[in-house]
């Protein structure tokens, strides 16, 4: 038997669920669980690593149009495609935006900026879980003919 931990039955989130969780057959496992990762391989992490970064960028997003009015308050972000090609396994590296217009009162927030940026990282989400739905979905219909045979 592999040393894992059913958490629970699924239940419909309106974020994604937590980063260590993956939903298997309608279960909650750990992420470390050994089954999780032979089913899901390489392509599996691959896409976990890409959501955790499209994660980082939504929450710095969102903190920059937070502080759209602090003074003061200076634009933050990462080079996304070059933390994907690094593949970091801890938190991207957040830089000030250079090259934004400063407003009067020290702020260079554009709300048409990180909107758009909001969009973006949505779309490659939505993109990035639908891969991995797939791949949920034809393991699972491999265990299904599997049990036939």
């Amino acid at each position: 038997m592999f040393p894992c931990q059913r958490i629970g039955a699924r239940q419909r989130f309106a974020v994604p669920s937590p980063r260590n969780v993956l939903v298997i057959n309608d279960f909650h496992w750990h992420s470390a669980c050994p089954l999780a990762v032979v089913m899901l391989g390489a392509l599996g992490a691959d896409l976990e690593r890409y959501m955790d970064l499209l994660s980082a960028r939504q929450k710095l997003v969102a903190s920059n149009i937070a502080n759209v009015d602090t003074p003061g308050y200076l634009t933050q972000d990462f080079d996304f495609e070059s933390e994907l090609r690094n593949a970091m396994g801890g938190a991207p590296h957040i830089e000030t935006v250079q090259g934004l217009p400063v407003r009067n009162d020290g702020n260079n927030v554009s709300i048409d900026r990180e909107s758009r940026l909001l969009a973006e990282n949505a779309l490659r989400f939505q993109a990035a879980s639908s891969l991995l739905h797939s791949q949920i979905q034809i393991m699972r219909a491999a265990i299904k003919e599997g049990q036939s045979t």
